[in-house]
């Protein structure tokens, strides 16, 4: 091999080398390493070489080109829903916090139906409108309603997650939608148990805030591994009345609550994130965590909430990592 063709054959792998790490950087929408290669090869240009300088240009228009052409093969986003309103939180803001951190974290763009109704039956536009889920790929909850109660209004909420679109629930979704005695146990099939069959777990009430000892119970899971057990501010702890056999506890909190001199401080402890299967192909994510803003705003929560939406859509490996292409910025 004379001193041309091995020069020749050195450009073709290093020009090779660099698409295929342009493409995997583009595949997770960083393209700072199309501009580390592209600085080797300039280096090289200027070492002396028998090819013209023609040549070298035509190598560096089709360096300079490359991330345009693996961009417009980008991962489109995750396009999420998140429905809020109602009763007793600051969704006006939470709303906010919650969309920059999710999109900060994953390639998600999230969409907001929100009314300023702090009513335990805000006048959401979804009710009534079965196809409101039309174009998106995951539905997150994060509505207060417990007055709504009519069964097809209810069914209409759950149509979508019945026809496969993956679910995001969190804090109060958990105490909306009650239908007649719900305090106890419901049985499946009931008309009060729908809601709960699609969550996994029914919780009727909680208790005063207190900090919250949250211990992941599973931490091999895809959504949990690598996370560290944590400790709330002061915040709702709600109960658990029954667990679904569909559902996986991933985390359970403990609260201490202060009672007065003359009565013992009580333990509260109860399932406080986990998943569910709904209706046997629905994938569906939970957390009764998340009254107020400090808490939705901490990095350890909105890592979480993140986690789990990937994991509902199928886009989180089983390292806890996005699957490529759904990474964030």
């Amino acid at each position: 091999m004379d001193g041309t063709t091995g020069a020749l054959v050195k450009i073709i792998l290093v020009v090779f080398a660099s698409f295929s790490r342009i493409f995997l950087a583009s595949q997770d929408r960083d393209f700072s390493a199309c501009r580390q290669f592209s600085r080797v090869l300039v280096i090289a240009m200027q070492k002396k070489s028998p090819f013209r300088c023609r040549c070298w240009f035509a190598i560096g228009v089709m360096l300079a080109i490359s991330p345009a052409l693996f961009a417009a093969e980008a991962v489109p986003p995750i396009k999420a829903l998140l429905i809020t309103g109602g009763c007793c939180h600051d969704y006006e803001n939470q709303k906010g916090i919650l969309k920059l951190g999710i999109e900060a974290r994953a390639n998600v763009i999230v969409d907001v139906i929100y009314v300023k109704d702090s009513s335990t039956h805000p006048a959401l536009p979804i009710y009534g409108n079965p196809n409101y889920a039309n174009g998106y790929d995951v539905i997150i909850h994060d509505e207060c309603a417990a007055d709504i109660s009519d069964p097809d209004v209810i069914q209409g909420i759950l149509k979508p997650h019945q026809d496969g679109i993956p679910g995001v629930n969190l804090h109060c979704a958990m105490h909306s939608y009650r239908i007649g005695e719900f305090s106890k146990p419901v049985t499946n099939g009931a008309v009060n148990s729908h809601w709960y069959e699609y969550l996994g777990l029914q919780s009727t009430s909680h208790g005063p805030q207190e900090p919250i000892a949250i211990a992941f119970t599973d931490k091999s899971n895809a959504i949990t591994t690598g996370l560290t057990d944590w400790t709330t501010i002061h915040e709702e702890h709600y109960n658990n009345i029954r667990i679904f056999d569909t559902a996986h506890t991933l985390a359970s909190g403990t609260q201490i609550i202060k009672n007065s001199t003359s009565e013992p401080q009580r333990t509260n402890t109860s399932v406080v994130v986990w998943t569910n299967t709904y209706k046997n192909k629905t994938r569906v994510f939970s957390t009764t965590i998340g009254h107020n803003n400090e808490t939705v705003a901490d990095a350890r929560y909105l890592d979480l909430v993140t986690r789990g939406l990937l994991w509902a859509c199928d886009k989180l490996d089983a390292d806890g990592r996005p699957k490529p292409g759904y990474a964030g910025k």
